[in-house]
């Protein structure tokens, strides 16, 4: 899904397509998107876009009157900048809103509808929808690392949980703990003061170097070409590809409809991680190393 970097390349992309124009009609095909009724969706009409904000992997477009429209874009939602009026195709998309220069289109690829819209009232509200995570970019060390260690967790999902720290998710973790050398699945409460430093120092210049690397892609055109899966990532949907650091192949571990991606020499001393599944069926023949895995000819 959009994290920080790309959501922050959507929040610029707002704000030379809507920012102080006046939402003129919302189009909602899918009813699936709505998760408020209260105030409808109508009330924004006629209204101009103020301000713009990210609550952590959420998009938010401030109102007049204190209104504000919040979407979660989950994996698959993106959003399209088209000319005015553009009809909202039958499949594959929720919404569209018209402004006086053009209609934003939501769309969701996929079956399963998981994007959200909620349109609340007031700050309080709108800090309801905050799942409270650290901001990363805006974070000394001693906040992070008391964040880090408030829980014992893998580090995958200490990056990743939203009430941890903001705006981190699947594929940057992975990027993150790449360049940090440290295993996806090392329990927060075994690091090192050195690690957590490099961590620290690692997730902050990854999340800058990211959002600078997307705001040159894009520069004044609006980011249609969203994706979880940059060609640049060096770790991120890399299955099988050489690690850009030692060379070796990038492995993954599969867990409903995602995975964690991670070089066994730069990460893991050498050991393959359990897959969840492949691991309760092969038992005893699961592969530890990487010479093990490359002759069961999954290297």
């Amino acid at each position: 899904m959009p994290e920080l970097p790309e959501i922050t390349a959507y929040l610029e992309g707002f704000e030379r397509t809507i920012l102080g124009d006046t939402l003129e009609r919302a189009r909602v095909r899918s009813p699936s998107l709505m998760r408020t009724y209260y105030p409808p969706l109508s009330t924004a009409e006629g209204m101009r876009v103020t301000g713009l904000r990210r609550l952590g992997k959420r998009v938010v477009w401030a109102m007049e009157d204190d209104l504000f429209l919040v979407f979660h874009l989950m994996l698959t939602g993106r959003f399209h900048w088209k000319k005015k009026g553009a009809k909202v195709p039958r499949k594959g998309a929720h919404a569209a809103f018209d402004f006086p220069g053009g209609t934003l289109l939501l769309t969701e690829a996929g079956t399963k509808k998981r994007a959200s819209l909620w349109v609340v009232r007031g700050e309080e509200a709108l800090g309801a929808l905050d799942p409270g995570g650290l901001e990363p970019l805006e974070a000394s060390l001693e906040a992070f690392r008391a964040a880090l260690l408030r829980e014992s967790h893998t580090l995958k999902r200490a990056l990743t949980d939203p009430r941890i720290f903001s705006g981190i998710g699947n594929a940057h973790s992975d990027e993150i703990l790449l360049s940090a050398r440290l295993s996806p699945l090392q329990l927060t409460g075994n690091l090192s003061v050195e690690e957590i430093r490099r961590l620290y120092e690692t997730t902050r210049r990854s999340l800058a170097e990211w959002t600078e690397r997307l705001r040159k892609e894009f520069g004044q055109a609006f980011p249609e070409k969203i994706t979880a899966f940059h060609p640049a990532m060096a770790a991120h949907g890399k299955f099988g590809e050489p690690c850009p650091v030692c060379g070796d192949p990038i492995q993954r571990i599969r867990y409903a409809d995602r995975e964690t991606n991670y070089c066994v020499t730069c990460q893991t001393g050498g050991k393959v991680l359990a897959d969840r599944g492949l691991s309760r069926l092969l038992g005893e023949d699961w592969p530890r190393t990487l010479e093990e895995l490359e002759e069961l000819g999954g290297g």
